[in-house]
């Protein structure tokens, strides 16, 4: 399976754009004053097609394991994964609170979580949902393909399917992901698709000693060193994770919808990496949140152009700087919408 029977992407919407660059250059300021906040309105309109939108928004975590752990290159174990996929439906993960202080729902999709954990859970986090592709059996990265053709597929899947459940009044997508071992995946894809050494892209990820970095950045090269080169798929597919395709997946199927996604950190910019290398045309789709403390996150903005709207030396994940980033587009809607004209306040506009 690939993502192209999925992607009919739509056009963007060059009249809505033109319509709301036009409202910008006659709003009571000088143009371009606003800076990014202008330039998110109009991106926003240009995806969705209409007046910009920040609301409704919807969170997405997805939540998956990797063998790759045993070789020590996290400072947590594995049992962690099913523990904060439990603490974010009661509502006491840093997703849950910022997406409840937000008036955000929030889903967690379990695609790969190893450890048993209570599958009937409820609180005021997040809703959990369990996709059967979790049941399937994922490889050491290192050494092996860590999804068949077949979980990868499946993996691609359920993010469409998550997406697909969603209400069709969504307006922007917030996605993140919850994985023990998952920068050393990231940093796997990214080594893979960019090129370069493995120790330019891997970080300390979850504040690993100077010896679990090292067996990191060799898990790193050996794995990346198998399949650069290689297409985006067959990246993904040998030293991805589930939840990094179940990303990918669920960003097509957004913006095929004209939803805005909003991009979180290093985990979910690897795989939007992905994405933009199987089709370039996702990208004026994407709002890119942060730059996250992983020097890998560097890399992989600087190769989709992106220019994040945050800096403030987050690295935590599980949709958490995408979520501290809402408010701006909230504010660029609010400033686009509800500003007055120049002609309708009475204001003398810019002198000839």
């Amino acid at each position: 399976m690939t993502l192209a029977p999925l992607l009919n992407l739509p056009a963007i919407d060059s009249v809505a754009e033109a319509e709301a660059r036009a409202r910008q250059a006659v709003l009571t300021k000088p143009a371009g004053s606003l800076g990014v906040l202008e330039d998110l309105a109009v991106q926003l309109a240009a995806i969705q097609g209409g007046l910009p939108a920040s609301r409704p928004a919807e969170a997405l975590i997805f939540a998956a394991d990797h063998p790759v752990v045993k070789h020590g290159i996290s400072a947590y174990p594995a049992a962690v994964t099913a523990a904060m996929v439990e603490n974010f439906v009661r509502g006491g993960a840093a997703a849950s609170v910022l997406s409840r202080r937000l008036g955000v729902g929030l889903s967690v999709v379990d695609v790969g979580v190893a450890t048993p954990y209570a599958r009937e859970l409820s609180g005021p986090g997040a809703r959990l949902h369990r996709d059967a592709v979790a049941d399937l059996a994922e490889g050491d990265l290192r050494v092996e393909d860590a999804m068949s053709p077949e979980v990868y597929a499946r993996a691609l899947a359920a993010g469409v399917a998550a997406i697909d459940a969603l209400d069709a009044g969504t307006r922007v997508v917030i996605l993140g992901e919850m994985g023990i071992g998952n920068t050393t995946v990231a940093a796997a894809v990214a080594a893979a698709l960019l090129g370069g050494d493995a120790s330019e892209l891997v970080g300390r990820g979850t504040g690993v000693d100077s010896a679990a970095l090292a067996r990191k950045i060799d898990v790193v090269r050996e794995a990346a060193g198998r399949v650069r080169g290689a297409a985006p798929h067959r990246v993904l597919q040998a030293v991805g994770g589930r939840e990094i395709a179940a990303i990918v997946g669920a960003a097509g199927r957004a913006i095929e919808r004209r939803m805005a996604v909003l991009v979180d950190g290093f985990i979910v910019s690897a795989a939007i990496l992905a994405l933009v290398r199987i089709e370039p045309r996702t990208r004026r789709g994407l709002i890119f949140a942060h730059r996250s403390q992983e020097p890998g996150h560097a890399r992989i903005l600087e190769a989709l152009d992106a220019r994040p709207l945050l800096d403030l030396g987050l690295r935590l994940g599980e949709a958490s700087g995408a979520l501290t980033a809402l408010p701006l587009l909230d504010l660029a809607c609010a400033l686009h919408g509800e500003m007055a004209t120049f002609a309708g306040a009475g204001v003398p506009g810019r002198a000839p």
